[in-house]
């Protein structure tokens, strides 16, 4: 076996491992009805402690938190679940790194490339609303006139610029997006999610890596491993010629298994941000 084909081997499990451990460590002892007691050296529960809860040897915990070859069934993942008392978000990123590790190393395949549609990309010009196309890394591959007034110089950025992490790293991101802190923490969970599901693609170890060296808030916060499911949100965004916009998102899932999905913003109608948003177009005209 190569070298290559052990690192992608044994990626999938180290994931998996340190998924567990950090969940494992937040929880703590009396959130699962048991005694802390004195002289405890370690932070949230002992692998000895959650491998009681869920009903599964010491050993064999212990060698998932190696990242040894072990596969767990699903009936293991789920014991594991509720020990640590995980979300469904949790608990089905929980089986898709169980997946991965199961899965025997692949060499490198070739991969197409994300693209919008035309009809998609008809679609957009027309709508009055801000939204956009975003590739399962979270790249900005297509938008509507209204989002292109609302992000400005980085529409002009080359495609592989275009990412909206980028967007939020960038260090004058908290004068245009007063929540920026928590815009990042979401989305890189959402990062975290899509890598999940396929950890071998290019982009997401060109992407992933870039971050993690360049970007030292991304690094700490994606060593968290915390995972969000892209459905809805919020967002708040300061913009210079009306000010405050509060706008709610949701995605909805394109074409293709995995593939880009569709983000649209809305205001509550007669709300000042519609107003405002209802501004930002005529001032524009982009309506």
């Amino acid at each position: 076996m190569t070298y290559d084909l052990l690192a992608l081997r044994e990626a999938p499990r180290r994931e998996l491992a340190e998924f567990l451990r950090t969940r494992r460590t937040r929880l703590r002892p009396q959130d699962v009805g048991l005694e802390p007691g004195p002289r405890r050296r370690v932070a949230g529960l002992r692998r000895e402690e959650l491998a009681l809860l869920a009903g599964v040897s010491s050993d064999y915990y212990q060698r998932m938190e190696q990242g040894r070859d072990v596969r767990p069934s699903d009936h293991v993942l789920d014991a594991l679940a509720r020990a640590l008392n995980f979300s469904a978000e949790e608990t089905r990123h929980l089986h898709s790194l169980a997946a991965a590790a199961r899965t025997p190393a692949r060499q490198p395949r070739s991969y197409i490339a994300e693209e919008v549609p035309d009809t998609t990309r008809r679609l957009l010009r027309t709508m009055t609303t801000p939204a956009l196309v975003v590739g399962r890394f979270l790249d900005v591959l297509a938008w509507s006139p209204l989002v292109g007034a609302l992000l400005g110089e980085f529409t002009q950025l080359p495609q592989t610029q275009r990412n909206l992490l980028s967007l939020f790293l960038h260090p004058e991101a908290d004068q245009t997006c007063p929540e920026r802190a928590a815009t990042v923490a979401e989305l890189i969970g959402m990062l975290r999610t899509q890598v999940a599901a396929d950890p071998e693609h290019p982009r997401a170890v060109e992407l992933v890596g870039e971050l993690v060296v360049h970007r030292d808030e991304f690094a700490a916060l994606w060593a968290r491993h915390d995972v969000e499911e892209p459905t809805r949100g919020q967002m708040r965004v300061n913009h210079p010629l009306v000010g405050e916009l509060n706008l709610d998102w949701d995605a909805y899932p394109m074409p293709g298994t995995p593939g880009p999905m569709l983000i649209v913003c809305t205001t509550a109608e007669g709300s000042p941000d519609a107003e405002r948003l209802q501004l930002l177009a005529g001032l524009l005209d982009v309506r």
